[in-house]
């Protein structure tokens, strides 16, 4: 006869070891699963916590805030000297628009952040009209306000322009400007017809074979050899056609990516359909390939925008040049003066790069393409 044993009550509730449960274990499971991994972190830390803290010093602390000149800044043990970036903000946005006019640059900012906030919020109504105003009559009105010359606005040449108003007007008509191009591009790579397959492979590797440097040259050089006799196009006319097939390029391989992608089975279904070759293009088969390639599409973009400070090359005064040539000045050169600019205009760049990252990552989790948080 065996006997048995049946518990009447539940058992007491014992915690958890405190190897595996609390804050510090927790912590310890992710940064120090190991030895070696936990000296690597706590290295890693110090070092970071160094140079976070050797920047808050020279950048706040140490930091000269007011000064009608260099001399507070050439003082020993000195800092960032951020009066030299408060004397030159206003040339760094408009480089040399006179003052006078700086309201016309104003007009167009605004019109193209408010447009341009209207496309991107989801939440904002009448997307249609925001496209058509943005891509099509927003253009004309910045290019009717900055050049003048009609309407009784007076005249400003593009060699005034500068700053951010230029770095802002390469970077946006070059990401408008590839992204159509890219795609048209990346079609015809994959054409089924010789010529035009060779073509867009050819202007492709080309493109991509060379430094965007060496396109801006060419484009300053050449790109008036097919225009009419005594006709000279503006030089940054000249850098927005170089840099927009520069980036074109580029985007043709992302968007390629995206299309060799899509299963072979979408393309059976939608010619089964009777959909014609670019009804299935545009209806069935890119969108999908777009929404696989958005992070390689924005890295593209973000590219782009940094890569605008090339154009100073070809004598272009964009954010970077104009930076640079405050640097001149007698009146604010110090050994704080260079090192300041360069981080001020490094804190522009990180700002307008990592947003359109977050809108990128934004836009991945509302069209669930294979986002992990």
């Amino acid at each position: 006869m065996s006997l048995s044993y049946v518990r009447t009550i539940d058992a007491p509730k014992l915690p958890a070891p405190t190897t595996t449960a609390g804050t510090w274990a927790k912590l310890r499971e992710r940064f120090a699963p190991t030895p070696l991994s936990g000296l690597g972190t706590l290295v890693i830390a110090v070092f970071l916590a160094w140079a976070i803290w050797s920047i808050f010093q020279w950048a706040i602390i140490d930091a000269v805030w007011t000064a009608p000149d260099r001399e507070p800044c050439n003082a020993p043990g000195a800092g960032a000297c951020w009066p030299f970036v408060q004397a030159k903000a206003l040339q760094w946005v408009y480089g040399f628009y006179p003052i006078e006019l700086r309201w016309r640059p104003n007009i167009v900012f605004l019109l193209g952040g408010l447009s341009l906030a209207g496309l991107l919020i989801p939440k904002i109504p009448f997307k249609g009209w925001n496209a058509l105003f943005f891509f099509l009559a927003f253009p004309i009105i910045a290019y009717v306000l900055l050049t003048g010359g009609r309407f009784g606005l007076e005249e400003v040449g593009t060699e005034q322009w500068g700053g951010l108003l230029v770095t802002l007007i390469v970077a946006i008509t070059g990401i408008v400007a590839s992204l159509p191009l890219g795609i048209l591009l990346a079609l015809g790579r994959r054409s089924k017809m010789p010529v035009v397959r060779t073509l867009c492979t050819g202007f492709i590797e080309i493109v991509r074979g060379v430094p965007l440097i060496t396109v801006l040259f060419m484009a300053s050089v050449m790109f008036p050899l097919f225009m009419p006799p005594g006709i000279n196009p503006d030089k940054l006319l000249k850098a927005l056609v170089g840099v927009g097939l520069f980036s074109a390029a580029y985007m043709a391989e992302v968007v390629r990516g995206g299309l060799q992608a899509i299963p072979k089975g979408q393309y059976e279904a939608s010619m089964a359909v009777g959909l014609s070759y670019w009804r299935m293009m545009l209806l069935v088969v890119m969108p999908q390939a777009l929404k696989v390639v958005i992070p390689g599409i924005v890295n593209s973009f973000i590219s782009l925008f940094k890569d605008t400070s090339l154009v100073s090359i070809i004598g272009i005064f964009d954010l970077f040049n104009i930076v640079q040539s405050g640097f001149n000045d007698a009146k604010w050169a110090s050994a704080q003066t260079g090192n300041t600019g360069y981080f001020a205009l490094a804190l522009i760049y990180w700002v307008f790069c990592f947003s359109m990252s977050r809108y990128s990552q934004f836009i991945e989790r509302r069209l669930n393409t294979s986002y992990t948080r």
